[in-house]
């Protein structure tokens, strides 16, 4: 292992990974370089081809988080339903599944609820640890299905997190982490939770995976205790993910770190579909609030507020409509989207939304360009994953 070469005053180490460690990473085809204190992961080289497919935002539960579930978690719907999806759980069915499409790979992700929305500070980080191990136990037994993981992080208890996020990208070959729209009510752009994404930014260069959080516990009107017909979810997604990116635009997240990469679940929600309504309205920002002064908003901001909304990544997790698609391309632009499936989650429990998102795509026709940066190219990009040459997949 080479010596570590850093213009930073801090020392750092290179520390020999574990047995444990070096197998997970040599099964994903990781190496070693430094970091602050900690091994981290080097690029790792996958092969693709010209119909290569990576499929970013996708969902497991490894069944040692599952048992945390069992123990710890309040909501036994939540459990219910995750027991119900072998597809989660069940990582060897999950890849023969996916033998159907040979040319997908599936960068893998827990599925809610997250480590703080299981237990307190004092015990969010270790159901964190549990849960990447798990994630990277899944990489190691399938590398050429699962080749990578988003890490989940102990959001409610910041120097947790960032601990966690050294370990899971320094050891164990995380690419990222993910992180809901809200930790148990509080807003992302909380001045406490900067530094995650200051850790995220500049020490790891990292993208984050930004997933919806909403519960039937937020009513869909003052007068209700609770959300119904799942109006939570199917509709509160979106707008959740809307909400926390304007958050993350309007408080100065995005100006203070410009190369920070997210890629919102659902094509960005709402945006897409209101962005001219969104430009338009908030070029007005404050003409309609007396309590507080919000007309230097957007003045304040280094960026039109437009160009930072353009600036995250949107999934094509949109239910297989090819308008949706289209509206979140013309958005985006052919760079910012990226395919992926949201397995297992579909009606099929985990082949449906793949075959759908991909129905999706082809049905727009797109040039041979845009169909592979959508396909492979932006999700290479964006897990600092440098392409070899493979050889065509038959079929």
């Amino acid at each position: 292992m080479k010596d570590c070469d850093h213009a930073s005053e801090q020392e750092h180490a290179c520390a020999k990974p574990s047995r444990r460690e070096a197998l997970i990473m040599g099964a994903v085809g990781i190496g070693a370089v430094c970091t602050p204190g900690l091994v981290e992961a080097a690029p790792t080289r996958l092969g693709v081809s010209e119909i290569s497919k990576i499929d970013i935002y996708s969902h497991v539960v490894p069944p040692s988080y599952l048992d945390v579930l069992r123990q710890r978690y309040k909501d036994a719907g939540i459990v219910k339903r995750i027991q119900q999806l072998r597809m989660l759980w069940d990582i060897d069915a999950r890849a023969e599944m996916l033998d159907q499409w040979p040319e997908v790979q599936q960068v893998i992700t827990l599925s809610h609820p997250s480590p703080e929305a299981v237990d307190g500070p004092q015990g969010s980080p270790e159901v964190a640890r549990i849960a990447n191990d798990g994630l990277a136990a899944f990489v190691a037994r399938h590398p050429d299905k699962f080749p990578t993981f988003a890490a989940a992080l102990p959001m409610n208890n910041v120097p947790a997190a960032i601990a966690e996020m050294d370990r899971a990208v320094g050891k164990l070959g995380a690419r990222g982490i993910q992180m809901e729209t809200h930790v148990n009510g509080r807003a992302l752009d909380d001045p406490e939770l900067l530094p995650i994404f200051e850790h995220a930014a500049r020490v790891h260069q990292i993208p984050i995976w930004l997933h919806p959080g909403r519960s039937a516990s937020f009513a869909d009107y003052p007068g209700e205790d609770k959300s119904r017909y799942e109006i939570w979810q199917v509709l509160g997604w979106p707008y959740d993910t809307s909400a926390a990116m304007a958050r993350l635009v309007f408080s100065g997240v995005l100006d203070r770190f410009p190369d920070l990469k997210i890629i919102t679940h659902h094509c960005g929600g709402m945006l897409p579909y209101f962005g001219g309504r969104a430009e338009s309205l908030w070029q007005q920002m404050g003409v309609r609030t007396a309590d507080e002064d919000l007309s230097q908003v957007t003045k304040r901001l280094r960026r039109p507020f437009m160009e930072q909304f353009r600036s995250f990544y949107g999934d094509t997790v949109l239910g297989g409509s090819s308008s949706a698609l289209r509206c979140g391309l013309d958005f985006f632009g052919p760079d910012k989207i990226v395919f992926a499936s949201d397995c297992p989650f579909d009606p099929e429990q985990g082949p449906g939304f793949i075959r759908d998102g991909i129905k999706s795509i082809e049905a727009l026709n797109l040039d041979d360009p845009t169909r592979r940066k959508i396909y492979h190219e932006n999700a290479l990009r964006l897990l600092k994953v440098e392409s070899k040459p493979f050889p065509k997949i038959p079929g």
